[in-house]
């Protein structure tokens, strides 16, 4: 059986430094647009695009994968990587059940996979066999995190850059804590950081409502865009994880800020397209960690999780296994109809020569039934059929048997 012809070119966490990863992180309606444009260029898309990674599924491109990705997501040609066929669908089925993430077993891939796939579904960039895909790679995902412990505890990228913050203080008791922005990752940080005793928690989101909704579910003090300069005054650690196109923590406000200051200031970034400019690093007093700071953190949860992830390859190949023959029978179908439709129009050549010569005596009633008993015959080969056509070399010799002489 032909590999499928699904294509996939991108760049993660493993081949990319954060500065690149921001840069082809897509979202909205840029995301919907970039998606539009893509249909033109393969058969299907779909682009999975998180803070860790930016990847592009294609079926039959119209020209090579690399390029498309180059010209439509960022020139970023050394840190790109490609698989094609079962290589790409396992790779995908690896991503959603948590194998692939820099915090191994975390769960929020498996929600941006599906994303992914809605997305695509909205522009109609998708067809079979993306659709299957994507859906077996959820499924799979799902079974990894209920039929295995790849996901127990709390991992996510928020966990983590909790876990760095509890590494620096020791104790979060006694500390104040800023989280920027109100979206999903700012909920998770919000809830570890609460589960690990902190004491005060700051809520700032440019809109205040969001900010307000949050910061009353976990006993918090919403903040406004205007509140930045006392929140960084008054926070001993500042997790960034708002949905912004640009920096919100500017260098220079950071630098006012240290002035009035006894104490420093630990700031962990976490959003794509970074929240704090990279500079905020150089500044006494300031200590800036990002998204690839957390390697460690990163380290501490394979370990724990290491023996599991056999169990989680496992799923994996069987969702491969379980894929391909899925695909067996998508190329299967056509053959059928072409096999089943030769031999309905021949056999309906043969009845007719038949009912015109040695069985021109018998009525229209008498003939209708000869009909339907041979329909009902070719009706009872269709499982003979299905697996011959399933069989690319007999399917062939099938088709060239029945061709028209």
């Amino acid at each position: 059986m032909p590999e499928p012809p699904v294509y996939l070119v991108g760049l993660s966490h493993k081949t990319a430094p954060v500065g690149v990863r921001e840069c082809v992180a897509v979202g909205g309606e840029r995301l919907r647009l970039l998606l539009g444009e893509l249909r033109a260029e393969a058969d299907e898309a779909v682009l999975v695009s998180t803070c860790n990674r930016s990847e592009l599924y294609l079926v039959r491109p119209r020209r090579p994968a690399r390029a498309i990705y180059l010209e439509h997501l960022g020139r970023f040609p050394e840190h790109l990587y490609e698989m094609r066929g079962t290589a790409a669908l396992r790779h995908l089925f690896r991503v959603a059940s948590g194998l692939d993430s820099q915090v191994v077993g975390e769960a929020q891939i498996l929600g941006q996979v599906k994303e992914a796939l809605f997305a695509a579904r909205e522009v109609r960039a998708t067809g079979p066999l993306l659709e299957q895909a994507f859906q077996r790679a959820v499924y799979v995902g799902k079974r990894a995190r209920s039929e295995t412990a790849i996901g127990a505890g709390a991992v996510s990228v928020a966990y983590a850059a909790v876990d760095l913050a509890r590494s620096i203080f020791g104790d979060l008791a006694g500390h104040a804590a800023l989280v920027l922005g109100a979206g999903e990752m700012a909920e998770l940080v919000l809830l570890h950081l609460k589960e690990l005793g902190v004491d005060r928690v700051l809520v700032l989101n440019r809109t205040r409502a969001r900010a307000e909704k949050l910061a009353r579910r976990f006993g918090g003090e919403a903040l406004g865009m205007e509140d930045l300069p006392r929140a960084l005054f008054e926070a001993d650690i500042v997790i960034a994880s708002a949905a912004a196109p640009h920096a919100i923590v500017r260098a220079g406000r950071v630098r006012e800020v240290l002035k009035g200051r006894k104490k420093p200031l630990f700031l962990i970034d976490i959003a794509l397209p970074r929240n704090v400019e990279p500079e905020v690093a150089r500044l006494p007093g300031a200590y800036l960690y990002d998204l690839d700071a957390l390697k460690t953190v990163v380290e501490r949860n394979l370990a724990a999780r290491a023996a599991e992830l056999p169990r989680v390859e496992r799923i994996v190949d069987q969702g491969v296994t379980d894929y391909l023959e899925w695909y067996a029978g998508h190329l299967a179908r056509d053959r059928i109809r072409r096999i089943q439709a030769e031999l309905e129009t021949q056999l309906e050549a043969e009845l007719g020569a038949l009912l015109r010569g040695k069985l021109a005596g018998l009525d229209a009633a008498a003939a209708e039934a000869l009909r339907r008993r041979v329909r009902r015959v070719l009706a009872r080969t269709a499982h003979a059929l299905i697996q011959l056509a399933k069989d690319e070399v007999a399917a062939e010799r099938l088709e060239r048997v029945l061709a028209p002489r």
